[in-house]
């Protein structure tokens, strides 16, 4: 329970640092796009590291479906201490990641008022899923949106080459 809080803590500081430090540079329209992507990196990079770990002892991989199902139900697990409510594919690449209680985000308040400022608090987690997919041999785009707060769907496109 404790590590939890921590990490929530850690994460609303890395956020709150990456904007105020582009904040202070001005022209903050230019500079959103410059802080989801430097979040979106730092997620990225650890996401890489955490996948090895969580794969080592782990049999290889059948199909993308098996990759993300374990995304879904181990790595999820792992990071955010509970399974992703809801898993939907069309099977052609495109997955939808339906967290109904998505742990950085029950901090906030679930009124309307939070909604626009929240996304900046979901670069890092797609970039979680992002670089553990990669690290799998899977290229793809991890984007996500909100609708109601604390719930969050992420969808994962794979790229295929």
């Amino acid at each position: 329970m404790a590590d939890d809080v921590l990490f929530e803590f850690l994460h609303m500081e890395m956020v709150s640092h990456i904007y105020k430090d582009q904040a202070s540079r001005g022209e903050m329209d230019k500079d959103r796009a410059t802080c989801v992507s430097t979040l979106e990196g730092m997620g990225f990079r650890v996401g890489q590291g955490l996948i090895e770990r969580f794969t080592k002892d782990s049999p290889s991989f059948k199909d993308d479906l098996d990759v993300m199902k374990f995304i879904c139900k181990d790595f999820w697990i792992n990071v955010f201490r509970k399974q992703i409510d809801n898993l939907r594919t069309n099977h052609q690449g495109t997955y939808v990641l339906q967290d109904n209680k998505f742990a950085l985000l029950t901090q906030f308040s679930s009124g309307k008022q939070y909604l626009e400022e929240a996304p900046k608090y979901l670069a890092y987690s797609c970039g979680l899923v992002r670089g553990a997919l990669s690290n799998l041999g899977m290229d793809c785009v991890v984007t996500a949106e909100i609708s109601l707060m604390a719930s969050c769907k992420f969808q994962v496109v794979i790229q295929k080459i």
